[in-house]
């Protein structure tokens, strides 16, 4: 249905023949019907063979699964305006989530409906403000090549002061939101904080050539073209798997992080089974099935890390601490002229 607006047709259902009408099997799938969002590949198919069916089980519900990104996501919740939105639990990267939430997307969150949300780290809930709850967390430290240096780097400064690592460098490119990180980063080392751009760009002059991409860092890893970057943990986990010499490091200023913020969109006529599925994502099942596929950071406090996941899920407990509060306003509102200024640097 996209010509007209499902509530509006249910109302004028009721209006003609009463509650009972809802209890048609057709209507009250198409009012009820939950529509969830992943990305594609590995996360696709995690969705549709472990967790959907988990949920699935607990709650009686089978919820439609929407694959996509978070630009595609935008540009169908703008599409179809927020009385109808496409979508009732929306998962995207925070960086897309803010612009949404002030356009008006997404409601405050019931936190009656939401136990679990009680048991969140702060890092979980902070950006958001209770608009919003992270589900998955993948912190970003430094990745590298143990047999292409001789010392582990143990801070952010070193990728300037260690010679060693000098033309040997990966980097996100500013399309990526851990690029945009990277900059907020630098302006907060050697500037007066994360919004001190200016320094944050004349400083990353100083780092010389990088090798960049859009996302996959993993082959210049596995090639040896770089020695070190910005590396989310999980897939330092999954290179270690198979037999690459490479470990990661949490730098002393603290860590970056890919995050997957769960938004329930503004008059989803599914609005209660929404919340089944974002509590369950939150709560001990879905975290721990989430820990052990993706090795992402437990979000709830109650879930525990095994000894044998520890080293690959390294980050948990006091260590949920150390992530950096970004500014993903300051981002948004100045991208264009963020994109030039990095693209002048290392090109696009």
């Amino acid at each position: 249905m996209t010509d007209f607006n499902r509530r509006r047709m249910l109302q004028a259902l009721v209006a003609l023949g009463g509650a009972t009408v809802l209890n048609v099997p057709a209507v009250r799938a198409q009012a009820e019907n939950l529509v969830i969002t992943t990305y594609g590949g590995s996360w696709e198919k995690f969705w549709r063979d472990i967790l959907i069916p988990a949920f699935s089980e607990q709650s009686g519900v089978e919820p439609t699964l929407d694959i996509g990104l978070g630009r595609t996501y935008t540009t169908n919740l703008r599409a179809a305006g927020s009385d109808n939105p496409p979508y009732s639990c929306l998962m995207t990267n925070e960086i897309y989530a803010t612009i949404l939430r002030d356009e008006g997307f997404f409601e405050k969150l019931d936190l009656e409906k939401l136990p679990n949300y009680a048991d969140l780290y702060p890092v979980a809930t902070a950006a958001s403000d209770g608009w919003a709850a992270v589900g998955l967390i993948s912190p970003i430290g430094l990745g590298y090549r143990t047999d292409m240096i001789s010392a582990a780097p143990t801070s952010w400064t070193d990728l300037w002061e260690n010679p060693e690592l000098k033309g040997r460098l990966g980097l996100y490119n500013i399309k990526n939101s851990a690029g945009k990180m990277f900059l907020m980063l630098t302006s907060m080392i050697y500037g007066s904080g994360i919004d001190d751009l200016d320094t944050g760009f004349e400083m990353l002059k100083e780092l010389g050539p990088v090798y960049q991409t859009d996302f996959n860092m993993s082959t210049a890893m596995a090639t040896g073209e770089i020695a070190v970057a910005p590396f989310d943990f999980g897939e330092i986990a999954r290179l270690r798997t198979q037999g690459l010499p490479v470990d990661c490091i949490i730098p002393e200023e603290g860590l970056m992080m890919w995050d997957q913020t769960f938004n329930i969109c503004k008059n989803t006529p599914a609005r209660d089974a929404a919340y089944e599925y974002l509590d369950f994502v939150l709560g001990p099942e879905g975290q721990d099935l989430l820990m052990r596929e993706f090795f992402v950071s437990p979000v709830n406090k109650t879930v525990s890390v095994p000894e044998d996941l520890q080293k690959d899920v390294p980050v948990h407990g006091a260590a949920m601490d150390q992530f950096i509060a970004w500014d993903w306003d300051l981002m948004n509102e100045n991208a264009e002229e963020i994109s030039r200024r990095w693209n002048e640097i290392f090109g696009a």
